[in-house]
């Protein structure tokens, strides 16, 4: 671990003017905030000079699918809402092997990096045969790139057979679920502050597992101090599926189930109703909003700003990168400050406001208080973008260019007080190796039907 001082200096923009000196960072965390024109109070062993870079927070993803960028733009799955698409699509992940997994982790996390994510959460729930080590794959993953990950243990136990949406062949039985869960914990998930990797228990949807299921889930989550995550009220088929199977709509099975806490947080969140929004808010239940996502799929506008006003958390994330079909953090900050504008006015969606639900939001909903923001005692991560592309050429507001102009890549970007990519490259990392792994390996899945 690096323990030298090293002093991040006068940035050319920052979120807020509270770092605008910049920051002075000592082994992975954060020492010094300094304003413009303080000097560090202890001497520096290196100095970066940032006058030429954007400086943010390192960007938190806080709802994602890593494997399913081996099915981006799968043409079975093209122009096709929610459920069809998902019907169209399980029958391809039911063969995923253990190389896919590992694969489509390293792409998804080195998209992600270069687009100055710190942190990811990934949603991973298909363990067909073969396929049980599928997290462990990714914490390895994860750890040879050197981000922080939140990776949910994810689980499907109501086939087609049951009245569920899966195949057979991708669901599990629920002793075998509770017990990869509780083994995950044990082995990966960290407590402590600066924490580089955590589990949560992630059941996919009410439409693929059952009632017992969910209670289940939320009694080994509260015993071992993890959160819960799942899917919830993306689509109108999704009300009507639940009306159908429990009497209930979306959130009234999520609070019969145990769920309804500060201790969730749930990826969409679109059709919820006034009185809704009120018990999200009162339970402190966190909302990730996924734009890109909701917009291919035609799924509906999550309600952002209602939900932060009655007190839930707002997060962003990329989602699957078989309906995105990317893992741009950077990108999905624009998606989200365009998408939002044609709900809320232009005085409320700010670029600040949805760079607030990339960093300080989704560490919310992660329930994190060390990362999403720059301050003292804080994990030194860090993203920064430069404005030399011809996209930003006239740009004034420099931090308003990173969303108007449509930033695409960071220059650097810090985890942990290390810096992982430097101009605009993982370092010790061959990008054009894995992309022709990841074209193989794509293409075996695509015709293993």
């Amino acid at each position: 671990m690096n323990s030298a001082r090293i002093w991040i200096k006068t940035p050319l923009a920052t979120l807020d003017s509270s770092y605008a000196g910049g920051v002075v960072i000592e082994g992975q965390r954060i020492v010094e905030v300094l304003a413009v024109g303080e000097q560090p109070e202890h001497p520096v062993d290196q100095i970066f000079d940032a006058r030429e870079h954007v400086m943010l927070p390192g960007l938190i993803n806080s709802h994602h699918h890593f494997y399913q960028t081996l099915t981006r733009a799968y043409p079975q799955a093209l122009n096709k809402a929610l459920f069809p698409w998902l019907k169209s699509l399980y029958p391809v992940w039911a063969r995923l092997g253990e190389e896919m997994i590992e694969v489509s982790t390293q792409v998804a996390l080195s998209e992600l990096l270069l687009s100055g994510c710190t942190t990811a959460s990934d949603h991973h729930y298909l363990f067909p045969e073969g396929l049980e080590n599928a997290i462990d794959i990714q914490m390895e993953q994860a750890r040879k790139l050197g981000m922080r990950v939140h990776l949910t243990r994810g689980s499907m136990s109501l086939g087609e057979d049951d009245g569920g949406l899966p195949p057979q062949t991708t669901v599990q039985d629920e002793d075998t679920i509770l017990a990869d869960s509780e083994r995950l914990i044990q082995r990966y998930h960290q407590a402590e502050e600066g924490a580089m990797t955590q589990v949560a228990l992630a059941p996919c949807s009410p439409f693929s597992v059952s009632e017992a299921l969910m209670r289940a889930s939320a009694d080994l989550a509260k015993k071992h101090g993890v959160r819960l995550h799942t899917h919830l009220a993306e689509t109108h088929d999704e009300t009507d599926f639940c009306i159908k199977m429990f009497g209930l709509r979306p959130l009234d099975y999520l609070e019969k189930v145990g769920w309804l806490s500060d201790k969730v947080w749930l990826a969409h969140g679109i059709h919820f109703n006034q009185d809704e929004i009120r018990r999200l808010g009162e339970a402190g239940t966190g909302i990730c909003h996924c734009p890109s996502s909701n917009m291919l799929l035609a799924s509906g506008l999550c309600p952002t700003l209602d939900l932060e006003k009655a007190g839930s958390p707002v997060g962003l994330g990329v989602d699957g990168s078989a309906s995105n079909d990317g893992s741009n953090m950077i990108q999905e900050v624009r998606q989200a400050f365009l998408l939002q504008r044609l709900r809320y006015s232009a005085n409320d969606i700010t670029h600040q406001k949805v760079l607030s639900w990339a960093t300080a939001g989704s560490a919310r909903c992660l329930g994190r208080e060390d990362i999403g923001s720059i301050a003292v005692d804080k994990q030194a991560d860090f993203a920064l973008f430069k404005l030399d592309e011809l996209r930003f050429a006239g740009a004034g507001d420099p931090l308003a260019a990173l969303v108007l102009c449509g930033a695409n890549q960071a220059d650097r970007v810090m985890v942990a007080g290390q810096w992982r990519v430097v101009d605009g490259e993982i370092l010790n990392f061959d990008i054009n190796a894995l992309i022709e792994r990841q074209k193989k390996l794509a293409r075996k899945l695509a015709n293993s039907i």
